[in-house]
């Protein structure tokens, strides 16, 4: 019985976190009083990334698809790391959102590479 009560707070906790970065406020990367704020990656991926890997605007791989991701360098994550900060063709630096530390857009493409490719080791 104790276990069971341990892995049900366990799960409520977990479920918790996973709601926390949906509560993150949308607003920059600074709160009102000019404070740095770090989103979670996935809240930097839905601002920064999300309009053009969602929807394959402009040729951006979708997030999720394993085949549009196929034909890119065997260095893709440092390659994708580098472009996301850069900005690369058609992808801008910070994606669409330049409100983000260089470590928060990473993160950001770090989500969208787990996201597409859940199973494969990172570099």
């Amino acid at each position: 019985m104790p276990r069971m009560l341990m892995i049900s707070c366990l799960a409520f906790v977990c479920a918790a976190c996973q709601q926390t970065d949906r509560d993150v406020p949308t607003e920059g990367s600074a709160d009102e009083h000019g404070a740095e704020v770090h989103l979670t990656p996935s809240i930097a991926y839905e601002h920064a990334c999300a309009a053009c890997h969602e929807t394959g605007k402009n040729g951006a791989p979708r997030t999720g698809d394993e085949a549009a991701w196929a034909g890119r360098s065997a260095l893709w994550e440092a390659v994708l790391f580098e472009h996301a900060k850069q900005g690369y063709f058609d992808m801008p630096a910070h994606g669409l959102d330049g409100r983000f530390s260089d470590d928060e857009i990473a993160a950001a493409a770090q989500y969208m590479l787990e996201t597409t490719h859940p199973d494969r080791p990172r570099d």
